[in-house]
């Protein structure tokens, strides 16, 4: 930090030890853990060539671990060649062939199942029709669908064929498309003509029509998934329906060999300003991490049905959905439609409906279900879950004990994951057979991983509590390659900061005594307070605490006498207040933030809604929220939000 070290201020102390039933049958036990440690730190380029042997099918195996010579483009097993699709499929048939891979429920109720051999039949015929269309390994095809198993099948065809894919969430409008189709230079479309979203159409194809008569000169055609039957605009020439172009396929495709190194994906983060970043990942070493902490942080086995309510649209769906878990030969749960849809015990049933023993959210998830009440999960037989997770951003601690004690009933191990779409795999997380976890802290570096805090010039920060910025100080397999198209970004963004000495994460994190790491705000979220540096999350998760809160976003505004104020939006659990109650909350709610975290943190301003601006994804869209609180002009792409009206109600005073 410039100014002065991030403080922290919260204070959590509660300690959760791994269940002794759960240990004895883990992957990982303490002792495992320990040597994996042991090893990587002993070899950190050997541990992981040594895992690459044994967790990945090498078509040509590679002869050296971790390449440095072009740094910060660190290569990993750069001469080895793969293929992703053969080791999520091919490699799985002689001992899964007639095991669920993949199974679809749509918002409708709609159920399909795919086993390891039919999905790769089906994924094979999709490969032979997109190489039928010209396509030459190493081409953009741009994928923008429902979640529904296709997706990850289109996914995959790219992979068989050396196709470079890039995912965009199907919540994007019509210029979000446009901007990615142009930065890949996509050949190929793959869309569905619509999809179902909280009881309302998704008019999919429309949109790609409205991205495509705006430029996208390279898109020569597109792919159209019939899902809903709506009529669709269609341009002949260029649109192909999706039945149509599989009705002659075979159903084998050999595999491309790839070389490790061969980008896999594309994935664009969004932002309000600015291009989009193209983040580029490779085959080898992106699939090696996925598998390997799918294994270590969700302790998978070959009985679990495994559900990630991430969208393939953002980089949980593609490790966390797809690459890390069918590259396990695991059992997969997809889910179209939204969390409410009947009403807000969907998720449970579907839970309980499929058996699913895995569970893997977001905590603004939780938090949204939280508000709903106990009523909705407790009406549904949670019996089969054995693991909880949460991923995308800190979770406070209040979401986290209602999730221990209303869905894991207090028996469960909860994983909560740190990582980045640009890191690609979990890199900070419990390890639920020997990991002791904490509510609201991620808690240690995998093995393999070296992370770190540091101030703003770069020195480690050690004393226990100090914040600053959170950076990885080794490269590891899964990290992005470069910005597609932009390396000079790519290093500026990334490296630059601290002289390529380490890669920085964009987040700001402090350690307490036990080595553990609690993640406290993307860093142009850090509050500055008369003097104080304050992490919104802390904040946040104190509005939380309250009993009469749900939800809570913090944000900064600019204050003549203390610099920044302390601006809270904050969803209750009950009605939203208003007048005199309002105001008489508004008054608790500030003591009750300094009783927690001292008076420097007590929110300037707070208003109330009955929302947050989500992304359909769980995201908070915070730049929307900064600049409702100053208010500036709404000039963000709202179009992703699940609720864009709420967007009004925020601009309104209590």
């Amino acid at each position: 930090m410039t100014e002065k070290d991030l403080e922290s201020v919260l204070k959590e102390t509660r300690q959760f030890p791994p269940k002794p039933e759960f240990v004895a049958q883990a992957r990982l036990n303490p002792d495992r853990l320990a040597g994996l440690y042991r090893t990587a730190e002993r070899d950190h380029a050997g541990f992981w060539a040594q895992l690459a042997h044994t967790e990945v099918s090498w078509h040509r195996p590679f002869s050296q671990a971790l390449d440095e010579s072009r740094a910060p483009n660190y290569r990993w097993f750069a001469d080895g060649t793969l293929n992703v699709a053969y080791n999520c499929l091919d490699r799985h048939l002689p001992a899964r062939g007639e095991k669920i891979a993949l199974i679809g429920e749509g918002e409708k109720g709609d159920v399909r199942t795919f086993t390891y051999k039919q999905l790769h039949a089906e994924i094979s015929k999709l490969a032979n029709g997109l190489r039928s269309l010209g396509l030459q390994p190493g081409d953009r095809v741009v994928i923008y669908m429902p979640m529904i198993p296709e997706a990850a099948m289109a996914m995959l065809a790219c992979a068989r064929l050396g196709l470079t894919h890039s995912v965009v969430f199907g919540g994007f409008s019509a210029q979000s498309l446009k901007d990615r189709i142009e930065d890949a230079g996509a050949r190929v479309l793959i869309t569905a003509d619509g999809g179902t979203r909280a009881g309302q159409g998704v008019e999919l194809k429309k949109v790609a029509d409205e991205a495509l008569e705006r430029g996208c000169q390279t898109v020569e055609k597109v792919v159209v998934y019939r899902r809903t039957g709506q009529r669709i605009g269609w341009q002949d020439g260029r649109d192909l329906w999706w039945h149509e172009l599989l009705a002659a396929q075979a159903p084998d495709c050999p595999p491309v060999w790839v070389e490790a190194e061969h980008p896999l994906f594309l994935l664009y983060t969004s932002g309000s300003t600015g291009k989009p970043k193209g983040i580029q990942h490779s085959s080898g070493g992106y699939l090696l991490n996925a598998i390997v902490t799918t294994q270590w942080v969700f302790d998978i086995r070959d009985d679990d049905v495994y559900w990630c309510t991430a969208d393939v649209g953002w980089v949980t769906g593609h490790t966390y959905v797809v690459y890390g878990l069918l590259g396990n030969g695991a059992t997969v749960l997809m889910y179209e439609g939204a969390p409410t849809q009947p009403d807000a015990g969907r998720f449970w049933k579907i839970c309980q409906n499929h058996g699913v023993t895995i569970f893997y959210t977001a905590p603004t998830a939780i938090r949204a279900l939280m508000k709903m009440g106990e009523d909705f999960p407790n009406r549904h037989d949670l019996s089969k879950l054995r693991l909880l997770g949460t991923v995308g951003e800190p979770i406070n601690p209040e979401a986290w004990m209602w999730y221990h004690r209303v869905i894991g009933k207090e028996n469960l191990p909860i994983v909560d994951t740190w990582w980045q779409t640009e890191t690609g795999a979990i890199m900070i997380a419990p390890v639920p057979g020997a990991t002791p976890t904490k509510p609201g802290s991620c808690t240690r570096p995998l093995p393999g991983i070296a992370a770190d805090i540091v101030d703003g010039a770069g020195r480690p920060v050690r004393d226990a509590g100090a914040g600053g910025h959170l950076v990885i100080t080794k490269p590891w397999p899964a990290m992005l390659r470069t910005l597609w198209g932009d390396n000079e970004r790519y290093i500026s963004t990334y490296w630059t900061p601290f002289k390529n000495r380490y890669y920085v994460a964009g987040d700001t994190a402090h350690r307490d005594a036990d080595g553990y790491y609690w993640i406290l705000g993307r860093s142009d979220d850090v509050l500055k307070v008369s003097g104080h540096r304050l992490g919104t999350m802390e904040v946040e998760s104190a509005l939380v605490s309250h009993p009469r809160v749900a939800e809570a976003a913090v944000v900064g505004r600019p204050h003549e006498i203390k610099g920044e104020s302390i601006f809270a939006f904050v969803v209750c659990r009950d009605a939203r207040p208003q007048g005199a109650e309002a105001e008489n909350l508004v008054g608790e709610l500030r003591a009750h933030v300094a009783q927690e975290l001292g008076a420097i943190a007590k929110p300037d301003d707070i208003r109330f809604a009955e929302g947050l601006p989500k992304t359909r994804s769980g995201k908070i869209m915070r730049r929307l929220l900064r600049a409702i609180a100053r208010g500036e002009p709404i000039t963000q792409d709202v179009s992703t939000l699940e609720n864009p009206a709420i967007v009004t109600q925020l601009q309104e005073k209590n």
